[in-house]
């Protein structure tokens, strides 16, 4: 039995080692999709079209005006999330709570009360350190994170409270794109099926099809990705914490959606579409630094 427990662990260790090593590798992937993406956009088809002149051109020009603009804002929100530190607890963080009883020694895990583990006060065993509410730790960074939604490889990173915005974002801005390009590339698709001849060398008809049948699967792959999480931001929730509301008949943190989305993008409309937060709203919003979470006053008192 202990040799089995054993083997576990040592299986589970290797998995988030093996995680982290694909950090670089997962980076290159994404810009080397993105480079295939352009070539068979910009450089193929859409730019040549430039020069046709008349409805072709107009139809080019648009396309790649639309394709830049979306492909800044899905590598700016993209370099935000890899870039961005989730959020980490504070060197000898303690609740308010231990502050109102007057401790003043950091608690360890030998002596951390039992009355503060029934008022929803978490130690991690790992850290070595006190949880914050909404908190977890993440086994591939081998760290706690503030929030924290889940490990994404893509990005390389953790996705917690003060980057969660920045991938949404990305999500966002990557289904826009690889919408865009689906249906620009759709009609050079379909010729691929035709019996006409084809215009172009073997090497830009394979980077066509190539950036295609990509875009197209991300494009859906991102929006049912997309969908699950504006439903987790409308009632103020992670992927990690759906889950373990299964078990939970209330949820403390869900103040409406509105208040909901706020705490996620904040109050400011000029900063909702792009992976930044105004000074004021980092100022009169507690949620968005990922320490304080408001609740429901009647539930106040649960365990999280």
């Amino acid at each position: 039995m202990y040799r089995s427990g054993t083997v576990m662990a040592w299986n589970v260790f290797k998995f988030c080692t093996a995680l982290r090593g694909l950090g670089s590798i997962m980076i290159l992937l994404v810009l080397g999709v993105v480079g295939v993406t352009y070539y068979a956009v910009v450089i193929n088809n859409y730019g040549p079209g430039l020069e046709a002149g008349g409805t072709e051109a107009l139809l080019a020009f648009f396309v790649l005006i639309l394709f830049h603009c979306l492909l800044a804002m899905l590598l700016w929100s993209y370099f935000s999330v890899v870039f961005t530190d989730p959020g980490i607890v504070p060197p000898n963080w303690r609740p308010k709570v231990d502050e109102e009883r007057g401790d003043t020694d950091p608690l360890t895990a030998t002596e951390f009360p039992a009355e503060l583990e029934n008022r929803g006060i978490r130690f991690c065993r790992k850290c070595n350190q006190l949880k914050p509410p909404r908190c977890h730790h993440c086994s591939v960074c081998g760290r706690c994170v503030l929030k924290m939604d889940h490990h994404c490889v893509w990005v390389v990173n953790c996705v917690g409270a003060l980057n969660y915005k920045y991938f949404l974002l990305f999500l966002f801005y990557t289904f826009l794109e690889t919408s865009l390009v689906t249906l620009s590339l759709l009609p050079h698709f379909i010729v691929f099926f035709t019996d006409d001849d084809i215009p172009g060398t073997p090497g830009t008809l394979a980077t066509t099809f190539l950036a295609f049948v990509l875009n197209l699967a991300f494009s859906l792959s991102v929006l049912g990705f997309l969908i699950m999480h504006i439903s987790l931001v409308a009632g103020n929730t992670t992927t990690i914490e759906a889950y373990e509301k299964k078990t939970t008949p209330k949820w403390r943190y869900d103040l409406g959606r509105k208040r909901n989305f706020e705490q996620v993008f904040g109050t400011d409309k000029r900063y909702w579409f792009i992976p930044a937060y105004s000074e004021e709203d980092l100022r009169r919003i507690p949620a968005l630094q990922g320490l304080e979470y408001p609740s429901k006053p009647d539930l106040d008192a649960q365990e999280l």
